[in-house]
């Protein structure tokens, strides 16, 4: 189990490479020349916004069409020649056709590991094992900050050439390690599988792999009460089930939460444009600004353990409202620190510090639940068509930071920060009022919270039944 987790990791890392790799090259004299571009202009924008540009159809539909597992292996192997065409670039029509190879490789493969992990992981672990998933962006962000510090200080072109290209070793990993492992048993059920299904589960979930273990007839029971042979998974085409009933639209929702502020609550601003945020505070060397790049990847990783070992024992709902509170004071005190009328060189590295310990906040409560939270909330038939509608969301809601922010940054400076402190209050009001809570829930349980009268508190009911369960089962387990 723990090898086919870490081959399915390697998504999260995809992303975590491919978002930062173009803030530390975007910062190198030699990249901006090449291309005549400047640090903060639309161009720029024009750069990152190939990220998930057109995505949409192929993560809605392969998934489903050709199963979790191998849509996994179509994106990554789509993320590798687009890697290979930025490396090797020699205009920026090639570099913008590698960027939208990259967007489009790098989404359809999150979006499959999302549904894949959701589906073959048990509810005591998938909490864990989701929140590790997305986590792993930070891995690739160490990657690609870490590559960008020593090649960075060479004069010619592979000093952002040899980042771009080294942004397909871990989808490499993932194109290969995804050959030897299974598809998901809930995807093989849905397509009257059925043997192979309950196999699978036996092997995952089960430890003598008997296919007669008790938590495998559980979930096969499940599987017959919840997963329909004749879904609306089996038609591509059809999207109206994701918002057919009040309980669907409730459950796209939720995801659509994640999506807006997930991308709005400021992390954006700091993640794409750090080096712009670092001139503003009077930090102007390259190396200097690639090395402190380098530092906000390791504390944040840190920080998205932390929050991935404690979102099973604290629970999603409480990790949501901590960090968009943590995140709207962190953009108020950036935004105080940073303020033109009382700019020091102390304030300004003051206002670095909480910029790094936003980015800290951010990732223990945000990072563990951006694939973890939706996929648990979207029924089984509406899972690949949710999350690509959730991408497609917080897309067009990145479009602000993607488009807006060089505009922005250099009129607005420190006022930007104020702008995204009122969505983060905002987004804090909408957590309380409307986020269930789901830790420790099968992902049919859930079916029962969304159809109640009462989601939320249903929500409360049925997670604090399963921990007093789980309670019992551990206590039998010592026991015996």
């Amino acid at each position: 189990m723990t090898g086919v987790m870490l081959i399915v990791c390697m998504c999260g890392g995809d992303a975590g490479f491919d978002g930062t790799v173009m803030s530390s090259v975007n910062s190198m004299k030699q990249f901006q020349t090449f291309f005549g571009l400047s640090i903060a202009e639309k161009s720029t924008g024009i750069v990152f916004g190939m990220y998930t540009v057109c995505a949409f159809f192929p993560t809605s539909i392969l998934p489903d069409r050709v199963g979790r597992r191998w849509s996994m292996w179509i994106g990554n192997l789509c993320l590798c020649v687009g890697a290979l065409l930025t490396g090797l670039a020699q205009n920026f029509g090639m570099f913008i056709a590698g960027r939208f190879l990259t967007g489009l490789g790098c989404t359809l493969a999150a979006s499959s590991a999302k549904a894949y992990m959701s589906e073959v992981t048990s509810p005591a672990t998938r909490g864990r094992w989701m929140g590790l998933l997305n986590s792993f962006y930070y891995v690739g962000q160490l990657l690609a900050s870490g590559i960008a510090i020593p090649f960075g200080r060479q004069a010619s072109d592979w000093a952002w050439r040899t980042p771009l290209l080294l942004q397909c070793v871990p989808a490499f990993i993932n194109v290969l390690g995804v050959l030897f492992i299974s598809e998901s048993p809930r995807w093989l059920y849905s397509r009257g599988r059925h043997e192979e299904a309950i196999k699978v589960l036996a092997h995952l979930h089960s430890r003598d792999r008997s296919t007669a273990s008790p938590i495998v007839q559980l979930q096969i029971q499940e599987f017959e009460e919840n997963i329909s042979l004749e879904g609306a998974d089996k038609r591509w085409w059809d999207f109206r089930a994701v918002l057919r009933t009040s309980a669907h639209r409730y459950r796209f929702g939720l995801c659509c939460i994640i999506a807006i502020w997930g991308t709005l609550s400021g992390n954006g601003l700091i993640t794409y444009f750090l080096p712009v945020l670092l001139l503003q505070a009077g930090i102007t060397d390259p190396d200097r600004q690639r090395v402190l790049n380098f530092v906000n990847s390791v504390t944040s990783f840190i920080a998205a353990l932390t929050g991935t070992s404690l979102s099973d024992k604290i629970g999603r709902r409480k990790l949501l409202l901590f960090a968009e509170i943590a995140c709207a004071c962190g953009m108020a005190i950036v935004a105080g620190l940073l303020s033109g009328e009382s700019s020091s060189p102390e304030r300004a590295t003051t206002g670095i510090v909480f910029i790094y310990l936003f980015m800290v906040c951010y990732s223990f409560g945000y990072t563990p639940l951006q694939g973890l939270y939706p996929a648990e909330c979207l029924a089984y038939e509406n899972r690949a068509k949710g999350l690509a509608l959730q991408t497609w969301v917080g897309t067009l809601f990145g479009l602000i930071n993607t488009f807006g922010m060089p505009v922005a940054l250099p009129v607005l400076t420190w006022k930007t920060y104020l702008i995204f402190m009122v969505v983060d209050i905002v987004g804090v009001v909408v957590i309380y009022l409307f986020a269930v809570e789901t830790k420790q829930l099968s992902l049919e349980d859930l079916d029962h919270v969304f159809t109640s009268a009462k989601p939320k508190q249903t929500s409360f009911d049925l997670a604090k039944a399963a921990r007093e369960r789980m309670k019992l089962e551990k206590a039998a387990d010592q026991r015996a």
